[in-house]
């Protein structure tokens, strides 16, 4: 732990454990492109259905204790995070990431040595990870290694050049076009997805069938999730499961009796501070943060 501060650090895993108070926070972890593969017009990168992404409880070690041990000098502007890891080929950027100072000291954000309960494992960074809470993973660097405290913007490639998006409120362009400004990718989106059935499943009509699903966002609590039966003509509210946390999935359930014939499902979430699922998707030319209501085609027979 270096460069803008009083007292450069070299820690141990051990004194990581040892010396510093240890918390617990389960989060989701997912990726910028996650559902890639759906966006239309098509666009480069991974085409990614939606299974980029996973829920854990995660133990380390808040970032703002180690900023703290280390002595932040004023004018700190970011902070900065490198793994491991190295450039796959001669001219690729090293992978380094940043956040805003106050981001970094928020105590959400995690130095972590443990995913659900046990050490963590190598394809999920061992020994560290760094757990970005409500942020796409892009910033939860993984073998974790060198932080670096910066007193001014950082201008590293993957900040400042890839993972953008467009400078707008919807985060979206006409499909086809690129954007006049773009920012650093960030929080997540609200997303909702049906998980016990698969598009073009049969179902008992007249029959009660219990849907189930998760919901998440970026650290907003999830109010409520709606279902519709019938294509987004008529909504029904599902029932919550456990609140494990603002930035965990919510399980949701819902018994729905079908007559015989093809349904389309429909599954929109909301947030305590009123953030929605669009209806129809949003395009920009990186296919990141697609969020739309997805429809998922069942028969009842």
């Amino acid at each position: 732990i270096g460069g803008h501060v009083e007292t450069p650090l070299k820690l141990t895993l051990e004194s990581l454990r040892r010396d510093f108070p240890v918390s617990e926070i389960v989060a989701v972890n997912q990726c910028s492109g996650n559902s890639r593969g759906f966006v239309t017009p098509r666009v480069a990168g991974g085409q990614l259905g939606h299974g980029a992404m996973g829920n854990a409880r995660w133990q380390g070690v808040a970032l703002k204790h180690l900023l703290a041990k280390a002595g932040v000098r004023a004018g700190a502007a970011q902070v900065t995070f490198n793994g491991l890891d190295n450039p796959p080929a001669d001219g690729i950027a090293d992978f380094v990431k940043a956040l805003d100072i106050d981001h970094a000291r928020d105590g959400e954000v995690m130095v972590a040595f443990a995913m659900n309960g046990e050490e963590l494992p190598f394809l999920n960074g061992y020994p560290l990870r760094l757990i970005v809470p409500g942020h796409f993973g892009t910033y939860w660097v993984k073998h974790l290694s060198e932080i670096n405290v910066v007193d001014k913007e950082f201008d590293g490639y993957w900040m400042k050049t890839a993972y953008r998006i467009p400078d707008n409120d919807c985060r979206c362009v006409e499909p086809g076009t690129k954007p006049d400004k773009t920012v650093p990718i960030a929080r997540f989106n609200v997303r909702s997805f049906l998980t016990s059935h698969p598009d073009g499943a049969k179902v008992s009509a007249g029959q009660t069938t219990e849907l189930r699903g998760i919901a998440f966002s970026g650290g907003d609590p999830i109010k409520r999730v709606l279902v519709s039966p019938d294509n987004g003509r008529d909504w029904q509210e599902a029932k919550l499961g456990e609140d494990l946390g603002r930035y965990s999935f919510r399980e949701w359930k819902l018994g729905l009796t079908l007559a015989s014939g093809r349904h389309a499902l429909r599954m929109r979430a909301e947030t305590a501070g009123g953030e929605t699922q669009p209806m129809e998707p949003r395009w920009q030319p990186a296919g990141y943060m697609r969020n739309v209501v997805e429809t998922i085609n069942v028969e009842a027979v």
